[in-house]
């Protein structure tokens, strides 16, 4: 069924995009002064050694959107249409997943690799919009990425909006010292192993669809068109590999508790790298965004974190979960414009 449906929609998946499937509005995200919804492209730009997609909108200062896993360029839909609207609003299919380059060494979704990616797409992007900053906003693996790119390029960035990911140091405290983040972080073991291809895409990718699908199904913020995009990027050739990659590459995980799976090799197999290190440090004004209900990433990773974040904001949303992007996608836009209008 999946072929099926990979193939109905392939032919018409830019056609559909362009037209506006991306980009409808969700209640409240329409300019009170009437202004429309500016319309969505979507580029290709041959940076770091691969070639990554991406969608864009609107013209002026560039804001970059970097999705987590299993997402891609679609997770930031809303706020396309909501930030093209006065910027140059980008989301790009991170390296791995749907329309982008999918390389098939591990060592190629390493954190610098992937850092280098937003640097060189970033640097690419404003050769033709202008400007030498940008604000970045990320979710998931996105935002790992991004407070990676903090540290080593603050002279790019005027502001950082991270939703729902951790902060690397504080995270390694977390795996290090509580049990129940650790216990919460039992999938990224299986994640890490090699039947996590097998397991998520079986039966029409039921299992995938339903941890990161299934809310939203139910609650009515995914629609089936919804639906069926996510199962198309999903079973893209490499897709799901190459996404998974990113928890194989990682230099970070949880111990195994009693009844979890076995860790599995890593491209660094030290446990905890992070562990020693000196702490991350970002020196950029920074808005964390943060799902209350979030299952995976537990609050203790906001505890200290104003440590190692010195110009930090946080907002929580209570009744959000994980996926806080697509549920209050009003609220996570008045958040990051109320943030941007700060000086």
């Amino acid at each position: 069924m999946i072929r099926a449906i990979a193939a109905v929609i392939a032919p018409v998946w830019m056609t559909a995009v362009v037209a506006g499937a991306a980009l409808c509005a969700s209640p409240g995200s329409t300019p009170g002064d009437g202004q429309s919804s500016p319309s969505l492209a979507h580029q290709y730009a041959d940076v770091n050694g691969v070639r990554l997609h991406y969608a864009q909108s609107g013209r002026g200062p560039l804001v970059l959107f970097l999705h987590g896993f299993p997402e891609f360029w679609y997770e930031w839909k809303n706020q396309l249409a909501e930030f093209g609207r006065d910027h140059t609003a980008i989301a790009p299919d991170m390296r791995g997943y749907n329309l982008s380059a999918k390389p098939a060494e591990l060592s190629a979704y390493q954190i610098p690799v992937l850092v280098e990616d937003v640097r060189a797409l970033a640097a690419a992007v404003m050769k033709t919009t202008g400007g030498v900053r940008f604000t970045l906003v990320a979710h998931d693996w996105g935002g790992v990425v991004a407070w990676a790119f903090a540290a080593a390029h603050p002279a790019m960035l005027d502001k950082l909006v991270i939703i729902n990911a951790p902060h690397p140091t504080i995270f390694a405290r977390e795996l290090r010292d509580n049990p129940d983040q650790q216990r919460a972080s039992q999938y990224m073991l299986m994640f890490r192993g090699p039947a996590a291809e097998s397991t998520l895409s079986a039966n029409d990718y039921a299992l995938l669809t339903s941890m990161v699908l299934g809310g939203g199904l139910k609650d009515g913020s995914v629609t089936e068109v919804d639906k069926a995009l996510y199962l198309a990027a999903w079973s893209q050739p490499g897709a799901l590999t190459g996404g998974l990659n990113y928890y194989r590459a990682s230099a970070i995980g949880p111990p195994a508790v009693s009844g979890s799976p076995a860790n599995v090799e890593r491209a660094d197999s030290t446990p905890n790298a992070l562990e020693g290190q000196p702490p991350m440090i970002i020196r950029v004004p920074t808005l964390v965004i943060w799902g209350d209900k979030d299952t995976a990433l537990l609050p203790g990773n906001l505890t200290g974190l104003e440590g190692v974040v010195p110009a930090l904001t946080v907002k929580h949303i209570p009744d959000a979960t994980h996926w806080v992007v697509r549920e209050k996608p009003d609220e996570v836009n008045r958040f990051i414009r109320d943030f941007l209008a700060q000086h």
